[in-house]
């Protein structure tokens, strides 16, 4: 991505290429370098996506839900890009801004009809069409200035769109409604939020105003914040009996972003309770236990399944671990994150044509060793500062799990996350385990009454923390790129609707650095007596 800003006629202008596209920008239009993963990522899910939604709609006239995407072949006479498809997809950017990410998808992507960039700024459509001509893309992008809901809510009938792009400045849910009954059935939706204060727990009460789930301070904050979000577009297309299906769920930077495709069924919605669960949390250890919101029976039989209701609570008030105070969070979603079938399409398909190319390919092969369909995971540094011990290498822990007979992998969301299959007492005896050998002191257990309760519990089984063949992954193993760095300073999700281009966006930064500091000396020395 190059970038550079300059003047013209007293109006600040910048000229930005990344990828395929070079536009310019001009006057209060939002513009943010960091997101070229995310457009980068975006691209490559629709150019996979195209393919095999155009397949599927050859083959029959109702779309099924995909059970596995290895059976679909490409089309053989794929139009190439920058050519608009008769038979192609047809794509909605609600919130077009600059138009970047439109002119990046019809540029890089095959087997689009039309893509429609929207926006409610007159000022942003105007730099979108004059983008768009610059780009000679005029066959296939159209620009439109309208209020993003009240358009979704205009194609709910008729003329649906067979992917519908949300990247909003903050909270998306306001979009959902109109976006799930504006989508074709089997179509996909790529969904941003970047709340993430909201969604980690720092406020669950306007959390559940505005996800209709309630957020929890946890260690695993970054899933949980995907999961109150896929629940919360469950919950919006389940009112119009329809359901999603997870492509791929990820966190990077300041944001979340998912894509899922959104399918038709009254039948099918009957399975969410079982797919939502809430959550209790241990303040005090931070171990967690899922209470599912539903459960099926005689599932090997799909016309004889039964839905019925778990019994309940799944815990006791009292962590049975260190005693601590139990908190309640959720609902939210428990079924796995990623389609693996999808995400190994993905990686077939990369190519070092895409700016982040290594950061993707050092993700999707993370997400391959994710365990998915297990809900949230601890962090290594939290289970040895529970009980104050000296931290155990990672490798011998996850041996140890493993040894033990369970599962257990990293997640892309944390370098030294622990996301495995065993239940917490078996997590907690393991830590027992290596405190046998690493002793921890008595005096750093007389006032903490949370490390003492946990390690007065005698364990019964001895766990081998030799090394396990499958303790290292290949992710890590090879050297792959799966936790980047800051990419630049002063990064963040920016400033809603403002010119945050540049240098503009660095002096700001700069001025507000120590604000706080600053307006408190000067309130000190105003209250001083004369």
């Amino acid at each position: 991505m190059d970038s550079v800003v300059n003047k013209k006629d007293g109006v600040l202008m910048q000229d930005i290429v990344e990828g395929s596209a070079n536009i310019k920008t001009a006057g209060q239009v939002f513009y943010n370098p960091v997101q070229e993963f995310n457009r980068d990522l975006s691209i490559l899910v629709l150019q996979v996506f195209s393919k095999y939604f155009i397949v599927e709609k050859q083959l029959s006239k109702k779309i099924q839900e995909v059970v596995s995407y290895n059976k679909i072949e490409s089309p053989p006479d794929f139009p190439p890009k920058g050519t608009s498809s008769e038979n192609g997809i047809t794509i909605l950017e609600a919130l077009s801004a600059t138009g970047l990410r439109s002119i990046r998808y019809a540029k890089e992507i095959q087997g689009i009809k039309k893509i429609v960039a929207n926006d409610l700024s007159q000022r942003a459509v105007e730099d979108i069409k004059r983008n768009v001509e610059n780009n000679k893309i005029g066959n296939i992008v159209i620009p439109n200035n309208d209020d993003a809901i009240m358009f979704m809510y205009k194609h709910r009938q008729g003329q649906k769109f067979d992917a519908i792009d949300l990247d909003p400045y903050g909270c998306p849910s306001i979009f959902l409604d109109s976006a799930v009954q504006a989508i074709t059935d089997g179509g996909l939706l790529l969904v941003t939020a970047t709340d993430m204060a909201v969604l980690a727990g720092n406020s669950p009460e306007t959390c559940y105003a505005k996800y209709g789930s309630i957020s929890l301070r946890i260690k695993c904050c970054h899933e949980m914040a995907i999961r109150i979000l896929l629940q919360c577009i469950e919950a919006h297309a389940n009112r119009y009996s329809r359901y999603i299906v997870p492509l791929l769920s990820i966190s990077a930077d300041f944001y979340i972003r998912v894509f899922v495709r959104v399918y038709s069924g009254a039948q099918k919605c009957k399975f969410s309770t079982s797919k939502l669960s809430n959550v209790y949390h241990c303040t005090g250890c931070d171990s967690f236990v899922l209470q599912p919101l539903g459960i099926l029976r005689n599932q090997e039989n799909f016309k004889n399944i039964k839905f019925c209701l778990p019994a309940a609570p799944a815990t006791s008030q009292k962590c049975e671990h260190c005693g601590g105070t139990q908190h309640m969070g959720g609902p939210l979603w428990s079924a796995p994150l990623h389609s693996i079938d999808f995400v190994q399409r993905l990686q077939e398909n990369l190519t070092n044509e895409l700016g982040t190319f290594r950061r993707i390919g050092g993700i999707l092969q993370l997400i391959t060793e994710e365990l998915s369909d297990v809900p949230l995971y601890y962090t290594l540094e939290k289970l040895s500062g529970t009980i104050h011990v000296e931290t155990p290498p990672m490798l011998s822990v996850r041996s140890a799990i493993l040894n033990a007979g369970y599962r257990v992998s990293y997640t892309h969301m944390n370098k030294t996350s622990i996301k495995t299959d065993a239940p917490a007492n078996v997590v907690w005896d393991i830590m027992r385990s290596w405190v046998e050998d690493h002793p921890v002191s008595t005096k750093r257990l007389i006032n903490d009454s949370v490390a003492g309760k946990i390690l007065a519990i005698k364990s019964t089984t001895k766990y081998s923390f030799n090394l396990h063949p499958l303790a290292n992954p290949e992710s890590k193993k090879f050297g792959m790129l799966r936790f980047q760095a800051n990419p630049q300073p002063h990064w963040g999700p920016g400033t809603r609707s403002t010119v945050m281009v540049g240098e503009a966006k660095i002096s700001k930064s700069k001025r507000n650095q120590g604000k706080r500091k600053r307006e408190h000396s000067e309130e000190l020395q105003t209250n001083e007596p004369c």
